[in-house]
């Protein structure tokens, strides 16, 4: 019984914050000034981000120590979370493989995204902002960065994309409550967001168009910065407290992974899990398969162009090298609006590049019926997002059922989806539509 939950002490909760940026075979490419095309400087990046941000975000160090102040939020919060082990699930598929999840659903937002919220929301009320704005997809990230700052006592407004904004009311209900201005984008508040529905009354918005929109505010608001959820190098740093703390749980029952699973938006859960496992890999070897997830309407990585390109719409960011779709992809209106973002943070894009990391991607029906399928075996409703990481760990499970092989599948559950019931009731309704657009819209 010892590995179906597998907890850690509060004291066992990881002290430093793990830098993928030390172990990488070969340096990232340097992301680029739009305007000069010059590798960006960090007076660059300091118009919208605070200065002890940027330097996590160009940090060489492997470990990066995590303030007292973020330890005890993250306690509040939940952690250290639990990985389960999902025995009703194996038994089910009849599978020989074994399969764990680290619950990332248990915090107060409901999803990994508190990580990363409450240390962006810490830093810059160290550094003297007053207020963050943001974007957010599906809700999630949006939710989080209100509960961080609502926690050091700063203003937050977010840039909802309008589909996910329509679809998910309770999402924006949520960031209210913890005292958050809530908009949909594309808005009229801003130039991006105007020129966009000068063209395109009805357009859905997208995760690259509401950046624009949350950074084109910091920049005329004073003691404002932007605080953004993935992609970023500082961001995938606060989540690799996920993969410590799993690294530490498989210790405590002697097991290593041979596949780890996670979804992908633009990296941040899936790289906060397997960083740490990926970093030893680097450095030791331990022969350890990486599989990231994403939506076949929003195929990144699996059908991107790995090249720079900006991260958002109107061009107020660096350009990156990264796996893209293109910054003014428009991806189709799926669930998983986590999952729409037209680009990679630059370490996974490189890991991915260069073999390290292997991709698939799935549409929205065979993920909705893969969360319905943990549901039933294993009582957790999961978000839409999730649910790309467990159809993953389904098929690889069948893979071993077939060949007789025991592996060992980990997968993050990265959040739940009771706030998601609405596209649950249309895969029950059989009115849940795939959503497939390869090529995308622009």
């Amino acid at each position: 019984m010892n590995d179906i939950k597998v907890l850690l002490d509060d004291d066992e909760i990881p002290k430093k914050w793990y830098n993928i940026q030390a172990d990488l075979p070969v340096a990232m490419a340097p992301p680029l000034n739009p305007k000069t095309m010059e590798p960006a400087t960090p007076e660059d990046l300091l118009a919208i981000f605070p200065k002890s941000l940027v330097m996590q975000e160009t940090s060489k160090e492997r470990y990066i120590d995590i303030p007292k102040e973020i330890l005890e939020a993250y306690f509040r919060v939940g952690r250290p979370t639990p990985l389960y082990r999902a025995k009703r699930l194996e038994e089910y598929l009849k599978t020989p493989a074994k399969i764990y999840y680290k619950r990332e659903d248990v915090s107060f937002a409901g999803s990994h995204k508190p990580n990363t919220a409450i240390a962006q929301a810490y830093f810059n009320k160290a550094d003297g902002i007053e207020q963050l704005t943001t974007e957010t997809g599906a809700g999630q990230w949006g939710t989080a960065l209100a509960l961080g700052c609502s926690m050091f006592g700063l203003g937050c407004k977010v840039f909802m994309v309008r589909v996910s904004y329509d679809q998910k009311p309770y999402r924006r209900t949520l960031m209210k409550l913890y005292g958050a201005e809530v908009i949909p984008s594309p808005s009229n508040l801003t130039v991006s967001g105007s020129d966009i529905l000068s063209k395109h009354p009805n357009h859905p918005g997208s995760l690259g168009l509401a950046i624009s929109e949350a950074i084109e505010t910091s920049l005329v608001a004073d003691k404002t910065k932007y605080a953004l959820g993935s992609v970023l190098e500082h961001v995938l740093l606060h989540q690799t407290i996920i993969g410590q703390e799993t690294v530490k749980q498989l210790n405590k029952i002697d097991t290593k992974p041979d596949v780890m699973i996670g979804c992908v938006g633009g990296g941040s859960n899936f790289s906060g899990f397997i960083y740490p496992h990926l970093g030893d890999q680097l450095r030791n070897g331990n022969g350890t398969r990486f599989i990231a997830v994403e939506p076949e309407s929003c195929p990144t990585l699996t059908k991107g162009e790995y090249k720079y390109d900006l991260g958002d719409v109107a061009g107020f960011t660096p350009l990156l090298k990264m796996y893209t779709l293109g910054h003014d992809f428009v991806p189709s209106p799926i669930h998983a609006g986590g999952l729409r973002y037209h680009g990679d943070a630059q370490s996974l894009s490189l890991l991915k590049n260069l073999g390290y990391i292997d991709a698939v991607a799935y549409n929205q029906l065979q993920t909705f019926e893969a969360g319905a399928l943990f549901q039933r075996t294993e009582g957790i409703n999961p978000a839409p997002e999730t649910s790309h990481a467990i159809k993953a760990a389904i098929d690889e499970a069948l893979k071993c059922k077939q060949t007789g092989e025991q592996k060992v599948i980990v997968f993050n559950l990265s959040g739940h989806g009771l706030l998601d019931l609405n596209g649950y009731e249309k895969y029950l309704d059989n009115k849940l539509e795939n959503n497939i657009n390869d090529a995308g819209s622009r």
